[in-house]
Protein backbone atom coordinates (compact mmCIF):
# COMPACT_ATOMS: atom_id res chain seq x y z
CA UNK A 1 0.00 0.00 0.00
CA UNK A 2 0.84 3.71 0.04
CA UNK A 3 -0.18 5.37 3.36
CA UNK A 4 -1.29 8.98 3.69
CA UNK A 5 -4.91 9.98 3.17
CA UNK A 6 -5.26 13.32 4.27
CA UNK A 7 -3.57 15.36 0.87
CA UNK A 8 -4.57 18.08 -1.16
CA UNK A 9 -3.21 17.50 -4.66
CA UNK A 10 -2.84 19.82 -8.07
CA UNK A 11 -4.91 18.44 -10.66
CA UNK A 12 -2.89 17.35 -14.28
CA UNK A 13 -5.59 15.86 -16.09
CA UNK A 14 -9.03 15.33 -15.70
CA UNK A 15 -10.97 12.26 -16.99
CA UNK A 16 -14.18 11.64 -19.18
CA UNK A 17 -17.23 13.62 -17.29
CA UNK A 18 -14.93 14.54 -14.05
CA UNK A 19 -14.76 18.39 -14.93
CA UNK A 20 -17.63 19.34 -12.06
CA UNK A 21 -16.63 18.73 -8.53
CA UNK A 22 -19.26 17.69 -5.92
CA UNK A 23 -20.24 21.15 -5.12
CA UNK A 24 -20.87 21.89 -8.81
CA UNK A 25 -17.80 24.06 -9.44
CA UNK A 26 -15.64 24.00 -12.57
CA UNK A 27 -12.67 21.84 -12.13
CA UNK A 28 -9.53 22.31 -14.65
CA UNK A 29 -6.24 21.57 -15.08
CA UNK A 30 -4.34 23.62 -12.42
CA UNK A 31 -7.19 23.88 -9.75
CA UNK A 32 -5.96 22.04 -6.39
CA UNK A 33 -8.51 19.49 -4.97
CA UNK A 34 -8.94 17.27 -2.01
CA UNK A 35 -11.06 14.23 -2.25
CA UNK A 36 -12.76 11.31 -0.37
CA UNK A 37 -12.87 7.91 0.14
CA UNK A 38 -14.93 6.05 -2.63
CA UNK A 39 -18.87 4.96 -1.91
CA UNK A 40 -20.77 2.77 -4.11
CA UNK A 41 -24.01 4.83 -4.40
CA UNK A 42 -26.55 2.14 -4.13
CA UNK A 43 -26.12 -0.15 -0.89
CA UNK A 44 -28.32 0.83 2.20
CA UNK A 45 -25.84 2.89 4.17
CA UNK A 46 -25.14 5.27 0.70
CA UNK A 47 -29.07 5.44 -0.05
CA UNK A 48 -31.52 5.44 2.59
CA UNK A 49 -29.50 5.75 5.39
CA UNK A 50 -27.71 8.98 3.51
CA UNK A 51 -24.58 7.90 5.50
CA UNK A 52 -22.15 6.93 2.84
CA UNK A 53 -19.42 7.06 4.88
CA UNK A 54 -20.80 3.83 6.54
CA UNK A 55 -20.72 2.50 2.87
CA UNK A 56 -20.29 -1.55 3.14
CA UNK A 57 -18.20 -1.25 -0.82
CA UNK A 58 -16.25 1.60 0.00
CA UNK A 59 -12.88 1.99 -1.49
CA UNK A 60 -10.33 3.98 0.55
CA UNK A 61 -7.27 5.55 0.29
CA UNK A 62 -3.59 4.07 1.77
CA UNK A 63 -5.97 0.57 1.98
CA UNK A 64 -5.57 -0.51 -1.51
CA UNK A 65 -3.17 -2.12 -3.12
CA UNK A 66 -0.48 -0.48 -4.77
CA UNK A 67 -0.16 -3.58 -7.05
CA UNK A 68 -3.95 -3.14 -8.93
CA UNK A 69 -5.42 -0.44 -10.91
CA UNK A 70 -5.55 2.63 -10.36
CA UNK A 71 -1.71 2.01 -8.15
CA UNK A 72 -1.54 5.34 -6.75
CA UNK A 73 -4.47 5.39 -3.87
CA UNK A 74 -2.25 6.89 -1.01
CA UNK A 75 -1.08 10.30 -0.01
CA UNK A 76 2.65 9.66 0.37
CA UNK A 77 3.47 9.95 -3.62
CA UNK A 78 4.12 12.35 -6.24
CA UNK A 79 0.92 11.40 -8.07
CA UNK A 80 -2.36 10.12 -6.73
CA UNK A 81 -5.71 9.27 -8.59
CA UNK A 82 -9.12 10.74 -7.75
CA UNK A 83 -11.46 7.34 -8.16
CA UNK A 84 -14.70 8.48 -10.29
CA UNK A 85 -16.87 7.59 -7.44
CA UNK A 86 -14.68 9.77 -4.66
CA UNK A 87 -16.41 13.01 -4.05
CA UNK A 88 -13.96 15.75 -4.08
CA UNK A 89 -13.88 19.78 -3.43
CA UNK A 90 -11.84 22.24 -5.44
CA UNK A 91 -9.91 24.32 -2.81
CA UNK A 92 -10.60 27.98 -2.47
CA UNK A 93 -8.21 30.20 -3.97
CA UNK A 94 -7.65 31.99 -0.38
CA UNK A 95 -6.79 28.82 1.43
CA UNK A 96 -3.08 27.86 1.35
CA UNK A 97 -2.76 24.06 0.36
CA UNK A 98 -0.84 23.39 3.31
CA UNK A 99 -3.98 24.48 5.63
CA UNK A 100 -6.26 22.21 2.80
CA UNK A 101 -4.76 19.49 3.64
CA UNK A 102 -6.01 19.71 7.15
CA UNK A 103 -9.82 19.32 5.68
CA UNK A 104 -9.25 16.08 3.93
CA UNK A 105 -9.49 13.92 7.20
CA UNK A 106 -8.80 15.52 10.50
CA UNK A 107 -11.41 18.52 10.05
CA UNK A 108 -14.03 16.72 8.03
CA UNK A 109 -14.41 14.19 10.86
CA UNK A 110 -14.97 17.21 13.31
CA UNK A 111 -17.44 18.70 11.02
CA UNK A 112 -19.24 15.80 10.89
CA UNK A 113 -19.00 15.05 14.79
CA UNK A 114 -20.27 18.39 15.23
CA UNK A 115 -23.45 18.45 13.12
CA UNK A 116 -24.52 15.09 14.47
CA UNK A 117 -24.42 16.73 17.83
CA UNK A 118 -26.86 19.62 17.24
CA UNK A 119 -27.08 22.85 17.74
CA UNK A 120 -24.86 25.17 19.99
CA UNK A 121 -26.46 27.37 22.35
CA UNK A 122 -24.51 30.41 23.77
CA UNK A 123 -25.60 29.18 27.32
CA UNK A 124 -23.95 25.58 26.21
CA UNK A 125 -20.73 25.05 28.63
CA UNK A 126 -18.68 22.62 25.90
CA UNK A 127 -15.74 19.81 27.49
CA UNK A 128 -13.31 18.99 24.86
CA UNK A 129 -11.60 15.64 25.43
CA UNK A 130 -8.03 15.83 23.39
CA UNK A 131 -5.81 17.98 22.71
CA UNK A 132 -4.45 16.77 19.54
CA UNK A 133 -5.54 17.91 15.90
CA UNK A 134 -9.25 16.93 16.01
CA UNK A 135 -9.66 17.91 19.78
CA UNK A 136 -7.46 21.40 19.34
CA UNK A 137 -9.76 21.85 15.51
CA UNK A 138 -13.17 21.32 17.64
CA UNK A 139 -12.29 23.72 20.04
CA UNK A 140 -12.13 26.68 17.48
CA UNK A 141 -15.13 25.05 16.03
CA UNK A 142 -17.10 25.20 19.60
CA UNK A 143 -16.32 28.76 20.08
CA UNK A 144 -16.98 29.73 16.52
CA UNK A 145 -20.12 28.05 17.11
CA UNK A 146 -21.18 30.05 20.02
CA UNK A 147 -20.30 28.27 23.59
CA UNK A 148 -20.74 30.05 26.63
CA UNK A 149 -17.82 27.98 27.69
CA UNK A 150 -15.08 25.94 26.06
CA UNK A 151 -13.25 23.46 28.27
CA UNK A 152 -9.70 21.63 26.80
CA UNK A 153 -8.47 18.39 28.18
CA UNK A 154 -5.39 16.80 27.03
CA UNK A 155 -2.05 17.50 27.15
CA UNK A 156 1.42 18.61 26.67
CA UNK A 157 1.34 21.88 27.50
CA UNK A 158 2.18 22.87 24.02
CA UNK A 159 -1.00 21.56 22.66
CA UNK A 160 -2.98 23.12 25.55
CA UNK A 161 -2.03 26.41 24.63
CA UNK A 162 -2.64 25.80 21.56
CA UNK A 163 -5.76 25.28 22.49
CA UNK A 164 -6.36 28.34 24.35
CA UNK A 165 -5.43 29.80 21.40
CA UNK A 166 -8.00 28.36 19.62
CA UNK A 167 -10.20 29.65 22.03
CA UNK A 168 -10.21 27.57 25.41
CA UNK A 169 -11.61 29.89 27.90
CA UNK A 170 -10.16 26.96 30.34
CA UNK A 171 -7.71 23.99 29.49
CA UNK A 172 -7.50 20.94 31.99
CA UNK A 173 -3.67 18.48 31.71
CA UNK A 174 -4.08 14.72 31.97
CA UNK A 175 -0.71 14.79 33.33
CA UNK A 176 -0.81 17.45 35.58
CA UNK A 177 -4.07 16.29 37.19
CA UNK A 178 -6.25 13.34 37.58
CA UNK A 179 -9.33 12.61 36.82
CA UNK A 180 -11.22 13.00 39.82
CA UNK A 181 -9.28 17.01 40.13
CA UNK A 182 -10.54 17.48 36.64
CA UNK A 183 -14.12 16.33 37.14
CA UNK A 184 -14.62 18.58 40.48
CA UNK A 185 -13.18 21.38 37.79
CA UNK A 186 -15.64 20.91 35.35
CA UNK A 187 -18.32 21.15 38.13
CA UNK A 188 -17.14 23.86 39.56
CA UNK A 189 -17.16 25.85 36.29
CA UNK A 190 -20.65 24.69 35.34
CA UNK A 191 -22.66 25.48 39.23
CA UNK A 192 -22.16 21.51 39.68
CA UNK A 193 -23.41 20.41 36.76
CA UNK A 194 -20.95 19.27 34.23
CA UNK A 195 -20.64 19.91 30.65
CA UNK A 196 -23.54 20.44 28.46
CA UNK A 197 -22.13 18.50 25.65
CA UNK A 198 -18.95 16.92 25.73
CA UNK A 199 -16.62 15.81 22.71
CA UNK A 200 -14.20 12.63 22.85
CA UNK A 201 -11.27 13.63 20.31
CA UNK A 202 -9.17 11.35 22.61
CA UNK A 203 -8.39 8.22 21.01
CA UNK A 204 -7.51 7.15 24.45
CA UNK A 205 -10.25 4.34 25.93
CA UNK A 206 -10.36 5.21 29.03
CA UNK A 207 -11.72 9.00 27.74
CA UNK A 208 -14.75 7.20 27.70
CA UNK A 209 -15.67 6.59 31.18
CA UNK A 210 -14.50 10.45 32.59
CA UNK A 211 -16.14 11.52 29.76
CA UNK A 212 -19.92 10.28 31.27
CA UNK A 213 -18.95 11.49 34.35
CA UNK A 214 -18.02 14.99 33.20
CA UNK A 215 -21.03 15.63 31.28
CA UNK A 216 -24.18 16.74 32.76
CA UNK A 217 -27.37 15.02 33.32
CA UNK A 218 -29.57 15.15 30.20
CA UNK A 219 -26.57 16.05 28.08
CA UNK A 220 -24.90 15.26 25.26
CA UNK A 221 -22.12 13.01 24.65
CA UNK A 222 -19.98 12.68 21.23
CA UNK A 223 -17.67 9.95 20.62
CA UNK A 224 -15.90 10.74 17.60
CA UNK A 225 -12.23 9.67 18.83
CA UNK A 226 -12.23 6.30 19.63
CA UNK A 227 -10.96 3.94 17.29
CA UNK A 228 -8.72 1.08 18.41
CA UNK A 229 -10.28 -1.78 20.40
CA UNK A 230 -8.97 -1.11 23.41
CA UNK A 231 -11.31 -1.74 26.60
CA UNK A 232 -12.97 -0.45 29.38
CA UNK A 233 -15.03 -1.31 32.08
CA UNK A 234 -18.07 0.77 32.00
CA UNK A 235 -21.57 1.32 34.16
CA UNK A 236 -24.44 1.23 31.26
CA UNK A 237 -26.70 2.25 33.77
CA UNK A 238 -24.90 5.84 33.75
CA UNK A 239 -26.44 6.54 30.50
CA UNK A 240 -29.87 5.65 32.02
CA UNK A 241 -29.94 7.65 35.31
CA UNK A 242 -28.12 10.26 33.40
CA UNK A 243 -30.74 10.42 31.02
CA UNK A 244 -27.22 11.02 28.51
CA UNK A 245 -27.57 11.53 24.71
CA UNK A 246 -24.63 9.64 23.53
CA UNK A 247 -23.66 9.31 20.02
CA UNK A 248 -20.60 7.93 17.49
CA UNK A 249 -19.46 9.60 14.49
CA UNK A 250 -17.11 8.32 12.17
CA UNK A 251 -15.75 10.03 8.86
CA UNK A 252 -17.20 12.73 6.85
CA UNK A 253 -19.39 12.66 4.06
CA UNK A 254 -18.12 15.03 1.01
CA UNK A 255 -20.42 18.45 2.16
CA UNK A 256 -18.47 18.51 5.51
CA UNK A 257 -14.89 18.31 3.44
CA UNK A 258 -16.60 21.08 1.83
CA UNK A 259 -17.63 22.85 4.75
CA UNK A 260 -13.74 22.31 6.73
CA UNK A 261 -12.73 24.10 3.78
CA UNK A 262 -15.32 27.14 3.59
CA UNK A 263 -14.25 27.28 7.66
CA UNK A 264 -10.66 27.29 6.91
CA UNK A 265 -11.08 30.57 4.22
CA UNK A 266 -13.47 32.38 6.93
CA UNK A 267 -11.76 31.90 10.14
CA UNK A 268 -8.28 31.48 9.12
CA UNK A 269 -7.62 35.57 10.23
CA UNK A 270 -9.29 34.60 13.87
CA UNK A 271 -7.88 31.00 14.50
CA UNK A 272 -4.18 30.14 14.12
CA UNK A 273 -4.73 27.15 11.67
CA UNK A 274 -0.68 27.78 10.63
CA UNK A 275 0.31 27.14 14.29
CA UNK A 276 -0.95 23.47 13.57
CA UNK A 277 1.64 22.29 11.03
CA UNK A 278 5.16 22.09 12.36
CA UNK A 279 7.78 20.89 10.70
CA UNK A 280 7.90 19.91 6.69
CA UNK A 281 9.34 16.53 5.16
CA UNK A 282 10.17 15.06 1.50
CA UNK A 283 9.53 11.57 1.00
CA UNK A 284 12.99 10.60 1.67
CA UNK A 285 12.32 11.99 5.04
CA UNK A 286 9.17 10.93 5.75
CA UNK A 287 10.36 8.28 8.59
CA UNK A 288 11.46 10.85 10.37
CA UNK A 289 7.94 12.50 10.41
CA UNK A 290 6.15 9.27 11.29
CA UNK A 291 9.00 9.05 14.07
CA UNK A 292 8.18 12.57 15.40
CA UNK A 293 4.22 11.72 15.61
CA UNK A 294 4.92 8.57 17.23
CA UNK A 295 6.91 10.65 20.51
CA UNK A 296 4.49 13.37 20.29
CA UNK A 297 6.57 15.99 19.25
CA UNK A 298 4.92 17.28 15.86
CA UNK A 299 1.08 18.33 15.96
CA UNK A 300 0.58 17.89 12.14
CA UNK A 301 4.26 17.36 10.19
CA UNK A 302 3.27 18.57 6.36
CA UNK A 303 4.51 15.96 3.53
CA UNK A 304 5.90 17.96 0.25
CA UNK A 305 6.66 15.67 -2.27
CA UNK A 306 7.07 18.25 -5.16
CA UNK A 307 8.61 20.73 -2.59
CA UNK A 308 6.90 23.57 -1.05
CA UNK A 309 3.37 23.61 -1.79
Amino acid sequence: VILGHEMVGRVIEVGPHANIDSMGQQVKVGDRVIWAHSYCGHCFQCTQAKQPYLCINKRMYMYESMEKHPFLMGGFAEYGYVLPTSGRVKVPDDVDSTLASLSSCAFRSVMNAFDQIGDISPSDTVVIQGAGPLGILATGVARIRGAKKVITIGAPEQRLSLATDFGADEVLSVTGMDAGARLARVKELTQGRGGDIVFDFSGVPGAFAEGMDLVRSGGRYMVAGQTSKGKIEFQPSLITLKNVHLQGSISADISHYHKALEFISRHQSSLPFGRMLTNRYGLGTINEALAGMSAGNEIKPLVLPWGDA
